[in-house]
């Protein structure tokens, strides 16, 4: 056998000294071999390393048991998300199959690879499909987009209360005392940002602050965060007093930003991200943040994909999960 080369059911035959034929009734533990040759077969395919193509069983059964995933490689809470839909899927026996995103590879390319590849059912953690993208591939395959609302009926949607989480964000820091609250964006093509936005709105309005409601466009990444943090502390008028941010990222950029300029965070500035990424609770950054339960989401987003694939009815389309809000050391109240 060729040195690197993947073992194959032929090279497990010659050396055990039987048919293929026979191997593979072995290898489907099926009857019409006898434990000598059983044994004997089992023995040289451990030696040989060899592992069966379950993948190409699947699919000459007409099922791959497989659960096609697209994501944003350079979003780390999506991530933590691909970790959860691991373990999830693990436990209703089902595989993935990942198809990441770049600013080079766009979503619709990354969705056909997973059409490619015959899953079952696709999670889409998605910021730009529009309604007649859904319309096709949820023609071809059921789909579930995590993360995201999605107005379409043929869509399952599970997905965080982006809008509670920014009052929650909100309401924490005017309890605090805080007045001067301004809000950095995740981008104007971004949905959940927009959804995210007008909650900052209009929970500053419940509180009587429609006044100082501030709005800075910004971006999903660290280097948005530090760009609006320049353009907040360049503008004219009175500095705000806190922040609040489309997500940890942008937050983590923002903090940098603010400590480069000699102002301290929470006594000068209280910050607030959204997501709880793991690098949040690190102790150099120790974020105020609006945490989302992954476990559920996750679990639900798998749960989901397996009952369309197996006809199971399902009664409710979108499966909204309440935040919560993880207070860390980057809010306190306004000095003075």
């Amino acid at each position: 056998m060729t040195s690197g080369r993947r073992p194959t059911l032929a090279d497990v035959a010659a050396d055990a000294g039987v048919s293929t034929a026979l191997v593979s009734i072995v290898m489907r533990d099926v009857p019409g071999a006898s434990a000598e040759t059983r044994a004997r077969v089992l023995e040289v395919a451990q030696r040989l390393g060899y592992q069966p193509d379950q993948r190409a069983r699947l699919l000459r059964s007409g099922h791959s048991r497989l659960i096609g995933v697209m994501f944003d490689v350079g979003n780390l809470f999506f991530g933590k998300l691909v970790t959860g839909l691991y373990a999830a899927a693990e436990q209703i026996d089902y595989q993935l199959t990942l198809s990441g995103t770049t600013p080079a590879r766009d979503e619709r390319t990354a969705v056909r690879t997973l059409l490619q590849d015959r899953c079952e059912a696709l999670v889409l953690m998605t910021a730009t499909l529009t309604p007649a993208d859904f319309a096709e591939i949820s023609a071809q395959v059921p789909v579930v987009v995590l993360g995201r609302a999605v107005r379409h009926r043929a869509v399952d949607v599970i997905r965080n209360d982006d809008a509670a989480g920014l009052h929650k964000a909100v309401d924490h820091l005017v309890e605090l005392g805080h007045r001067r609250i301004a809000h950095l964006d995740g981008g104007a093509r971004n949905s959940v940002s927009s959804e995210r936005r007008r909650a900052y709105a209009t929970a500053m309005g419940r509180h009587g602050l429609t006044d100082r409601i501030q709005v800075l466009a910004g971006g999903a990444t660290e280097a948005d965060g530090v760009r609006a943090v320049r353009r907040l502390l360049a503008a004219p008028g009175p500095r705000p007093t806190a922040i609040t941010l489309y997500n940890d990222q942008s937050a983590i950029g923002a903090i940098s930003a603010l400590r480069l300029a000699g102002l301290s965070v929470p006594e000068d500035i209280s910050v607030v991200g959204f997501d709880d990424e793991p690098a949040a609770s690190l102790d150099h950054i120790d974020l105020t943040t609006v945490g989302q339960d992954t476990a559920t989401l996750t679990r639900l987003a798998a749960t989901r994909a397996q009952d369309r694939i197996q006809g199971v009815p399902v009664r409710q389309r979108e499966v909204i999960i309440p935040p919560g809000l993880v207070v860390r050391g980057t809010t306190a109240r306004p000095a003075g």
